[in-house]
């Protein structure tokens, strides 16, 4: 064969050449599933045959993804807070933008929570439960008003990153950011700083965030094994509530509000934030999964410079399943547990703290916080924590997942309101960011992204 032979169409598109075999692509959603599946199934193995060192692997690989996870949250919340405040400068009517976004969070939690509310009255998910209260013991650290109100504060500067207060970090995030804008172009090194290690921290979470089909595997695997389906059974009810009520708000509300109020088709929404979504009910994180839910709100047609302030926010206060459903359905059946009965104050108290409490819950995995601040202010026994724990990492799959849809819709409603969504980009989203994100690292400088 000659040496000289033409340049095939896969030469000239810039890929490589060569008649060697190669292993095809597999999107990162079938990765996902097929980690969810293979989780169950190793899962159901080690537990039917009890297989200690299977179960000791599962809850390695589940433990090592998400500590990998909490160790970019920190620097991650600070800088994208702090970056994303600074970013509102180059934004018409930024105040009416924060104010409308906030608005939204607190309208979209208070439906959820009546929604989680209404399904608890009908199901009674506490009755017939049958639990050991022997189980029934209080959290290490429980939530009350006190500790929330003077808990923003921190006392030094390192404490809250070393112990992972993120609540803490947003404040200090939101003072830098608002001293940042009052310097002006003073405050332009530390900005351009604070946007470097911004991107070098998201660069180093998606190669965390490629691991999820492996860590899926870990943390479904591990609670098949430790749990089994013999304890889901026990808080049949419960667990059923939780789903059925964040899959009413996730596919039901927002729906409704994206062809009411934006006027926007949803069918489109899911399929340009699914990769989000479906990152979060694996991760059980939203400030994880912020990455990805920020590329596809951007995707959506968000201006960037408004999606960079929405999403941080919300993945740190915004919190319809962890902090609106959850805590709603968990009240009434640890009420109905220690045979408590609650009257419309106290149903009230639960809508209240769900809106203006849902920042304790931080973005992070679980929803523990949230749960005792509510049942510290209805009075509740937090003993009754202690009782959903083991069911706590099933639940908390849904709950994510729902989180991470709301903080995507708000800004999509807040931009189409505004009238400054892209509604042809909003139209043409579909593939994965994942996926995308490598062809944009890989791609030589100069070279412009495609429209």
């Amino acid at each position: 064969m000659s040496a000289n032979t033409a340049p095939t169409a896969e030469t000239e598109a810039g890929k490589p050449s060569g008649s060697g075999f190669r292993i095809p692509s597999v999107p990162f959603w079938v990765q996902i599933v097929a980690g969810l599946v293979l989780g169950v199934l190793l899962g159901w193995l080690a537990r039917s045959q009890d297989i200690n060192w299977l179960v000791t692997t599962l809850d390695k690989v589940g433990g090592i993804f998400v500590q990998l996870l909490k160790l970019a949250v920190a620097p991650l919340v600070f800088f994208a807070i702090l970056v994303s405040i600074t970013n509102l400068r180059k934004v018409n009517n930024a105040a009416r933008l924060a104010t409308r976004t906030l608005l939204w969070f607190m309208i979209t939690s208070l439906i959820a929570v009546a929604i989680g509310l209404a399904i608890g009255l009908i199901t009674d998910p506490g009755a017939g439960a049958n639990l050991d209260m022997r189980s029934a013991k209080e959290p290490e650290h429980a939530g009350s008003w006190l500790d929330f109100l003077t808990g923003i504060i921190p006392t030094d500067i390192i404490t809250p990153f070393t112990e992972l207060n993120v609540l803490q970090i947003v404040f200090m995030a939101v003072v830098a950011g608002i001293a940042a804008l009052q310097l002006g172009e003073k405050a332009k090194p530390i900005l351009a700083i604070s946007e470097s290690v911004l991107e070098l921290l998201q660069k180093a979470l998606w190669w965390v965030i490629r691991l999820a089909p492996l860590g899926t595997v870990g943390l479904i695997g591990y609670a098949i094994a430790t749990y089994g389906w013999d304890l889901i059974g026990k808080y049949a009810t419960f667990t059923a509530d939780v789903y059925i009520g964040c899959a009413l708000v996730m596919f039901g509300v927002y729906p409704l509000l994206l062809a009411t109020v934006a006027k926007v088709s949803p069918l489109q929404f899911f399929k340009g934030a699914w990769p989000a979504i479906q990152l979060a009910f694996v991760s059980r994180s939203s400030v994880g999964t912020m990455p990805v839910t920020q590329k596809v709100t951007e995707r959506l047609g968000v201006p960037k410079e408004y999606a960079s302030f929405a999403v941080p926010f919300g993945a740190t206060t915004k919190m319809d399943g962890c902090a609106a459903i959850y805590p709603a359905l968990a009240a009434i059946f640890i009420a109905q547990i220690f045979d408590v009965q609650l009257g419309i104050g106290d149903y009230i108290l639960i809508a209240f703290v769900s809106v203006i409490g849902s920042a304790a819950t931080a973005g992070l995995t679980g929803a523990t916080v949230m749960l005792t601040l509510t049942l510290s202010t209805l009075g509740l026994p937090l003993e009754g924590v202690g009782l959903l724990l083991a069911i706590d990492p099933i639940l908390d799959m849904m709950r994510t997942a729902t989180n991470v849809a709301g903080q995507a819709l708000v800004p999509v409603i807040v931009s189409a309101r505004e009238k400054i969504l892209d509604h042809d980009a909003y139209n043409s989203a579909s593939a994965s960011p994942v996926d995308e994100a490598e062809v944009e690292d890989a791609r030589p400088a100069g070279v412009p992204v495609a429209a």
